[in-house]
């Protein structure tokens, strides 16, 4: 336990220090890493016609916490702060939701995965993220539950997630890159379970 608390406390020193080693003066923006099979889904997303079903994202909603510019990092097991000089580049709904969608797209090849509508037939899948942020002991730490829906919005699956993922170095890069490899893991779950319905 006091190796934890220690690798922690040499973790939240060296993300300080990065901020401050300008005079606080500095501010580093991020984005979040595309998936590991982002790229081919671009390709095969076009495909259109060998597209056999409809998967819409209705929401992803996030903790309210979580809605802020600077990345999350949480101390103890009760508190969290915000980054002050390591902010998000644009919002980080946005990211989550983009990257989602591009990650579902590529796991999902006969599936057209679309941002809003009411086409007939279509799946609705619900995302609520309630941590998604760097922890004490050196994980990024990713956590919520997902709902789909069928066309007439009866409820065919309830899953949470929670998954941790460790940095690689020291740093917010490592800790963006962690976050990021943690959301594909999330994605492919989600795509897992859609398929599983058929």
């Amino acid at each position: 336990m006091k190796k934890l608390g220690l690798s922690f406390i040499l973790l939240l020193s060296f993300l300080s220090l990065t901020g401050c080693a300008t005079g606080g003066a500095s501010t580093e923006r991020y984005t979040l890493p595309g998936g590991s099979d982002t790229k081919a889904s671009a390709s095969s997303d076009m495909s259109g016609s060998a597209s056999q079903r409809t998967l819409i994202l209705d929401s992803l909603e996030l903790a309210s916490y979580l809605e802020s510019q600077g990345i999350i990092l949480q101390s103890d097991d009760i508190r969290v702060r915000e980054a002050s000089s390591h902010l998000w580049a644009e919002s980080l709904k946005r990211q989550l939701d983009r990257g989602l969608r591009q990650r579902l797209a590529s796991r999902l090849p006969n599936t057209r995965v679309l941002e809003s509508g009411n086409n007939a037939d279509a799946l609705h899948l619900r995302v609520i993220v309630d941590q998604f942020q760097g922890r004490y002991d050196g994980l990024a730490v990713v956590s919520g539950r997902w709902q789909l829906y069928d066309d007439s919005g009866e409820l065919l699956t309830l899953k949470p997630f929670d998954v941790t993922q460790a940095l690689e170095s020291d740093g917010y890069p490592a800790l963006v890159r962690a976050l990021g490899r943690a959301w594909d893991q999330v994605a492919g779950d989600i795509a897992k379970g859609i398929k599983a319905k058929g």
